[in-house]
């Protein structure tokens, strides 16, 4: 992964952390149930927003470099690879 982009990644871990903590205490503060789900709904927003950046990343740096290696094997590999975790992400 590249620095900026990890950097950027755990900027957004951060911030994911701190809005589960706030369930965690809307939780135990027997908060109004749909302000709940409404908060569950931004966690799960931020965490496509991070796998988006890295998949992004993946792409420009793993199968970019697959492809201009010229190694048929792992070219296969790194399409086979995030193909399989776009499938898996879409459930």
């Amino acid at each position: 992964m590249r620095k900026e982009i990890k950097a950027s990644c755990q900027k957004r871990l951060n911030r994911i952390e701190g809005q589960v903590r706030g369930l965690a205490r809307m939780m135990d503060e027997e908060r109004y149930c749909i302000d709940i789900v409404t908060q569950i709904s931004a966690v799960r927003a931020a965490l496509r927003r991070l796998e988006e950046e890295v998949l992004r990343d993946h792409v420009a740096h793993c199968v970019e470099g697959a492809i201009a290696s010229g190694n048929k094997t792992d070219q296969r590999e790194k399409i086979s690879e995030l193909m399989a975790v776009i499938s898996r992400s879409d459930r």
